[in-house]
């Protein structure tokens, strides 16, 4: 057992009739709380806030961004120029509330806490350490602005070329040299470890640990991850490309830093709301005006010239069916839990990026996600996802479901690029048959309850932790895009 006496703790006093402390929740919560942060990997890397204050589900708190100054020049005789210290106020929503419950049934409960432990604790800390990493790392989609990719026609850049490009771009944005992060999906880590200077132990400066443990090190003057978490898949399912002087080619060159692109020919496949490639032009887009027309705009501005006759990549859509959904009747703002959508026979990818188009009038939904779950749904062809953060818009029965193109999706940012913050729950009241522990260390507080369920024969334990993710900055981040699927 790893204790950290940094960890604070109240609980409840309950030992189940025994004089062990297998059963003592405040035990439970100080060594999951262990767990979960040895687990986790951008959660470490983020800008955290913690307020030993009770709250609830629903509520906003606020945190503090340092301010900024700014230098002066003053003469022998001049006073000094005196500047504000202010910090900036910023309001998180506290609407992820994640748990994971777990019957021990009669006859488990003998066990030694070191049994415990390994068989229930640690599968449950780990995967709330993989379900806020997801989390986390699905914001990647909100920093699509500052995205990098190779030019489709160059097949020399190698991975070392593409992050220097990254580090270009967020030199322009100023980030801050010191502190620069960047997440590799599992894909492109297994790309730079190919390459002999991120497997030099010489050149890593961490006497050969990084050889080791397949760590990157600081490289590029990034501090360099893998995480199984980041947002990489390598499916295509279900997209089109363009062909020529017909639907999805372009018509004319498009300088860089178009936003609106003509088409060849009216197409009725390529519509509002869905992201879309060009086969000599690096990045991802979405169509945000102009469907099933001669002329689409898109969300961003190219990020290099488009020739005459490029062809366009569209990916086939999916549709909300909320009608089939059974047990729940609206996807209202602040929805978080399954949305059952019919894929249209293209199986959404954990990890994808995923947008909504209403499917009446035909206008962007706010709000791009990554999708952190998948399940069957509730009827054939269907399927459930669960997605990085709550709707920022009501979704509709049959509304339009728009995939994202396959890349390998690696992030770069800083500290302040997002927020995790932190909160404790309550704890349940005294004589409900429950007993509790609440434990908080490093930012995070972590809440366990246990109950006996007559109808079971055993002891339900929950774990449990109340936070919220924003985006603080999207100057601090950037996409690097690799492994392409298709032209």
């Amino acid at each position: 057992m790893k204790f950290l006496k940094s960890i604070s703790y109240v609980a409840f006093d309950n030992d189940f009739d025994t004089d062990e402390r297998s059963w003592n929740p405040e035990v439970w919560a100080a060594e999951t709380l262990v767990v979960l942060e040895e687990n986790m990997v951008i959660g470490h890397l983020v800008h955290t806030d913690f307020e030993d204050e009770i709250a609830a589900f629903g509520d906003t708190v606020n945190t503090r961004m340092p301010g900024t100054f700014k230098a002066k020049r003053k003469g022998t005789n001049d006073d000094v120029d005196v500047q504000s210290a202010t910090a900036d106020k910023v309001a998180i929503v506290l609407n992820q509330h994640v748990h994971t419950s777990f019957m021990i049934r009669d006859g488990e409960e003998s066990r030694s806490f070191v049994d415990l432990v390994n068989t229930y604790l640690q599968p449950a800390a780990k995967s709330l350490a993989e379900h806020i990493d997801r989390i986390l790392l699905g914001q990647v989609y909100q920093f699509l602005d500052n995205q990098v990719e190779q030019d489709p026609d160059d097949t020399s850049s190698d991975i070392k070329d593409m992050i220097l490009d990254l580090r270009e771009v967020q030199n322009i944005k100023k980030v801050p040299v010191d502190g620069r992060n960047l997440i590799l999906t599992t894909t492109t880590e297994t790309e730079a470890l190919k390459l002999d200077l991120f497997l030099s132990a010489e050149r890593v400066g961490d006497e050969g640990t990084a050889l080791r443990e397949a760590s990157l090190g600081k490289k590029l003057g990034y501090q360099t991850y893998m995480s199984q978490n980041a947002s990489g898949y390598k499916t295509d399912g279900g997209s089109t490309l363009g062909t020529t002087n017909a639907a999805g080619s372009t018509d004319g060159v498009h300088a860089a830093g178009s936003t609106v692109i003509t088409l060849t020919t009216d197409s009725s496949a390529v519509l509002t709301g869905m992201y879309i490639t060009f086969t000599t032009v690096p990045g991802v887009y979405r169509v945000t005006a102009g469907g099933a027309a001669t002329e689409i705009t898109i969300d961003r501005g190219l990020e290099a010239s488009c020739p005459d006759d490029s062809f366009i990549r569209y990916r086939t859509n999916g549709a909300i069916d909320l009608a089939g959904h059974a047990g729940v009747s609206t996807y209202p703002i602040g929805y978080d839990k399954q949305i059952n959508i019919t894929a249209s026979g293209v199986i959404p990818q954990l990890g994808q990026l995923v947008g909504f188009a209403d499917s009446d009038s035909d206008p962007v939904r706010t709000g791009e996600y990554c999708i952190i779950d998948v399940d069957d749904g509730s009827g054939a062809g269907d399927y459930y996802i669960m997605l990085d953060r709550p709707l920022e818009a009501a979704l509709e029965d049959t509304d339009v479901v728009n995939y994202g193109p396959a890349f390998q999706y690696n992030f770069a940012f800083d500290r302040n690029a997002l927020a995790l913050i932190s909160r404790p729950l309550a704890q349940p009241r005294s004589g409900t048959g429950a007993v509790s522990g609440v434990s908080s260390y490093n930012n995070l507080s972590m809440r366990v309850v246990i109950t006996y369920d007559g109808t079971k024969q055993g002891h339900l334990v929950t774990f449990d932790l109340l936070c919220g993710v924003k985006v603080l900055d999207v100057n601090r981040g950037a996409v690097l895009l690799r492994n392409r699927i298709g032209s």
